[in-house]
């Protein structure tokens, strides 16, 4: 893709990032602020998903090494088996997103928009805690792990929470499974970014600035952690994709 952004652009999407650094440092969701930045900036659906995953994924890696020690396997399934199927199943994702065409794409986006903030929604103000379900076979969480990773290689908006649920039900307890989930995001973007680096819809001018601005924002994110109130900043995340959702069925 020849879209060049003009540094107006470059600096309200480094902005956006900030604050997507910091919104996924506090409470996750970041996406929900890059997607629409790219799209605002004038880049099309499929540019602005590609860009967007490859903009996030630094912060990813950063997040995947503060908590490896405390991530882990789970139903049967060691934590390299659950990172292979989301290696490959990103790969699958990411080979889906770059041979689905620009339009067909575009008229997916808001399906898979509406989605992601369901379960963002889900994940974030459900009252009643996720129960473990005994005896889960690991050839079902497997399964499902490896198709939340194609998902994951194709959009990706959600699957913190997706995940989230598969790895309580499994067994995990919380603070294990946020650190299982982030690693096995970054798996499965890794596999997806590779991908993507060799892609003609990736604008690396805007990924950059998003990208330097969502690493100040983690760090920013890290900082404000515990004087922020995380309900508000989820609250937000949800109006911004219900907006989102609603001008992308209309544009």
């Amino acid at each position: 893709m020849n879209f060049i952004p003009d540094p107006l652009h470059l600096v309200l999407l480094a902005l956006a990032g900030l604050y997507a650094g910091t919104q996924n440092a506090l409470a996750g969701g970041g996406s929900f602020i890059t997607f629409p930045s790219l799209l605002l900036a004038g880049l099309n659906p499929l540019s602005a998903n590609i860009t967007s995953t490859i903009a996030l994924f630094p912060s990813q890696i950063t997040s995947s090494v503060a908590g490896r020690k405390l991530a882990g396997g789970v139903g049967g399934l060691k934590l390299s088996h659950l990172f292979l199927l989301s290696i490959v199943g990103g790969v699958l994702g990411a080979v889906l997103l770059l041979n689905t065409p620009v339009s067909v794409f575009a008229r997916l986006v808001p399906w898979l928009v509406l989605f992601a903030t369901v379960m963002f929604a889900w994940g974030s103000f459900r009252k009643q805690p996720i129960h473990a379900v005994a005896g889960m076979p690991s050839w079902v969480l497997g399964a499902l792990q490896f198709a939340i990773a194609i998902y994951g290689g194709y959009f990706g908006g959600g699957i913190g929470f997706l995940m989230l649920a598969l790895l309580s039900v499994a067994g995990q307890q919380v603070r294990m499974a946020t650190a299982t989930k982030n690693v096995l995001a970054m798996a499965m973007n890794a596999s997806a970014v590779v991908i993507f680096m060799f892609s003609d819809n990736t604008v690396w001018l805007a990924a950059l600035a998003l990208g330097v601005g969502g690493v100040a924002g983690g760090i920013i994110g890290s900082w404000m952690m515990h004087r922020l109130p995380e309900k508000a900043l989820r609250i937000f995340v949800v109006l911004v994709g219900a907006v989102l959702t609603v001008w992308l069925f209309l544009r």
